[in-house]
C-alpha cells in the first residue's frame, strides 16, 4: 500500500522542497499539499509526478480544510506522516496594536500547527498505527529577533505543543518532532533582497554570514532532508525532539541587531 502524507504550504519554498522530498522517497509516495493560494501550486504542471501531489485549496488553519486533505490522503494511500509547515509573517506591537491584534497574529502561525496536529492524530488512533507529525518551528522560539513578537511567541508555542503531544500520543506509537529553522533561502528571501539597493542587499548578506557559522544561509533541500528523516522509519526512537536546522545559528546566539 502507498504511504500518503499531508504537507501544509507545500506550494512554495520549503513546502515545495518538502513535498518533492517525499516524493522521491518512494515511487508510489503521494502527497496532499494544502495551499491558500492555488497558482502556487502551478508548478506540479507537467512534473513526473505531478499525479501523485493532491492540491486542496484553503486555509490549512480550518478544520474543515484539514478534514478535506486528511480524506483525501486516506484514499490514496496510508496516511503515514503530516507536515505542519505554512506560516505567515505579520507583525505587531503590544504598545502601537494593542493585545488583541497581537493575539490575532499569534493565531495565524498557531492555529493551522494545532488544527494540523489534532486531524493528524485522531486519524492516527482510528488507524491503530504509529505515525509521525513534523512541526515547522524557527530559532526565534528560543532567541527571539526584535520586531517579531508574534512570530517568535508563535513558535516558541509550537515547540511546547510538540513536547506534549510526544508525551500524550507516544504511548500508541505516534511521533511528534519539530525542526527549528535559520534562515533560508526561499523566494521571499531572495524577494526581500531584490527590494533592496545593492549595497543594503550586500550588508544583509554579510550579516546573514554572521549569523551562522556554516557561512551562508539553508537551502529548503537541507530543511527537507531533515523533514523526510523525522517522517522516517529511521527515526523511529526520535520523539519529542526539536531539530536545529540553521547552519549553528542557535548554537553562536549572536544578536543580529548588534552593531
Amino acid at each position: 500500500m502507498s504511504n500518503s502524507y499531508v504537507v501544509t504550504g507545500g506550494g512554495r519554498g520549503i513546502g515545495r522542497a518538502i513535498v518533492e522530498r517525499l516524493l522521491v522517497e518512494a515511487d508510489d509516495n503521494v502527497v496532499v499539499a494544502i495551499e491558500l493560494d492555488p497558482a502556487s501550486l502551478s508548478w506540479t504542471e507537467g512534473q513526473p509526478a505531478s499525479s501523485r501531489i493532491i492540491a486542496v485549496t484553503g486555509d490549512a488553519s480550518k478544520e474543515s480544510v484539514a478534514q478535506q486533505a486528511a480524506d483525501l490522503a486516506e484514499e490514496l494511500g496510508l496516511l503515514s506522516g503530516w507536515v505542519n509547515n505554512a506560516a505567515v509573517f505579520r507583525d505587531a506591537s503590544l504598545h502601537d496594536d494593542g493585545a488583541r491584534e497581537v493575539l490575532d497574529a499569534i493565531s495565524l502561525n498557531l492555529d493551522p500547527v494545532v488544527v494540523g496536529c489534532a486531524t493528524a492524530v485522531r486519524r492516527f488512533l482510528a488507524a491503530g498505527a504509529g505515525e509521525a507529525i513534523v512541526n515547522v518551528s524557527s530559532h526565534q522560539a528560543q532567541r527571539a529577533v526584535r520586531g517579531a513578537l508574534p512570530y517568535a511567541t508563535a513558535k516558541a508555542a509550537i515547540e511546547g505543543l510538540t513536547r506534549a503531544l510526544a508525551v500524550d500520543y507516544g504511548p500508541f506509537g505516534i511521533r511528534t518532532n519539530a525542526v527549528a529553522l535559520g534562515s533560508i533561502e526561499t523566494e521571499r528571501y531572495e524577494a526581500f533582497l531584490a527590494w533592496q539597493e545593492p549595497s543594503s542587499a550586500r550588508r544583509i548578506e554579510d550579516e546573514m554570514r554572521r549569523l551562522h557559522p556554516l557561512g551562508r544561509v539553508g537551502h529548503p533541500k537541507e530543511v527537507a532532508s531533515a523533514v523526510a528523516y523525522l517522517l522516517s522509519e529511521d527515526a523511529g526512537f526520535i520523539n519529542g525532539a526539536i531539530l536545529p536546522v540553521d547552519g549553528g545559528r542557535s548554537a553562536l546566539g549572536r544578536d543580529p541587531e548588534e552593531t
